[in-house]
């Protein structure tokens, strides 16, 4: 994890890679009015809840929303659907809640 103050910033991925590959991070948008905005639902128990008030609050403030669900939480999201939902979507909300 990066310190407070630090400029780097650590990711560590529980994927288990031998060689993770490396990521730009992208810079975050201004605002979201005018974008569309994915939220993708692993799948766990009332992850739907919070991202049904996440949804009300981006289209309060002018996004467009699409909603994604993993098949399973115990999984990564099928190449098929992370490939749709970077085709339709400008940024992307994962839920996770227990």
């Amino acid at each position: 994890m990066a310190s407070a103050g630090s400029s780097s910033l650590v990711i560590l991925d529980p994927t288990s890679e031998r060689s993770p590959a490396t990521r730009q991070r992208i810079a975050r948008p201004e605002s979201v009015k005018g974008l569309t905005v994915g939220l993708l639902d692993i799948s766990k128990a009332r992850g739907n809840v919070y991202l049904d008030r996440i949804e009300e609050l981006l289209v309060e403030r002018g996004a467009t929303v699409k909603r994604y669900a993993k098949p399973t939480f115990t999984k990564p999201a099928p190449a098929d659907l992370r490939y749709e939902i970077s085709q339709q979507c400008n940024v992307v909300i994962e839920s996770l809640a227990d």
